[in-house]
């Protein structure tokens, strides 16, 4: 079995977005030369997740009204966490989105279901962070 491991790294300007990164992780799958296997993806960073959706903007439009609703940055003052900070709901947003993804990996390819696409969804940008990409198989 071979085994695969690559960072990709990221720099948002702003607070939060939305970063469809399934070319990288299909380049990540051609440079492993895995055919048959697993694609794990993760967000390193507790304020940062992956998931797996469409890539339509509408429905991301969405999932920034219904996360802010859910757990809305401002008032800071009314998370304990921001005592010294301001992210409380960054990692809330994160515990909602997921931290990670796994894909199968069929001849060569992500086995992904119609319209299915890998997303970083950052929720407290304005710095350096990554996502690890692991693939295992043959």
């Amino acid at each position: 079995m071979k085994s695969y491991r690559k960072e990709l790294w990221f720099e948002v300007p702003t607070r939060r977005a939305l970063i469809n990164i399934t070319p990288q992780v299909e380049e990540c799958l051609r440079e492993s030369g895995i055919r048959e296997g697993l694609v794990l993806c993760n967000a390193m960073h507790i304020t940062a997740s992956v998931f797996i959706n469409d890539d339509e903007t509408g429905l991301h439009h969405d999932y920034d009204i219904w996360l802010e609703k859910l757990a809305p940055h401002e008032p800071v003052s009314q998370y304990r966490h921001n005592v010294g900070e301001d992210n409380a709901d960054a990692h809330m947003k994160r515990q909602i989105m997921g931290r990670e993804v796994v894909v199968a990996v069929t001849d060569g390819k992500l086995d992904f279901g119609t319209w299915e696409q890998i997303f970083y969804g950052e929720f407290d940008g304005r710095r350096r962070k990554r996502a690890l990409v692991k693939i295992i198989g043959e």
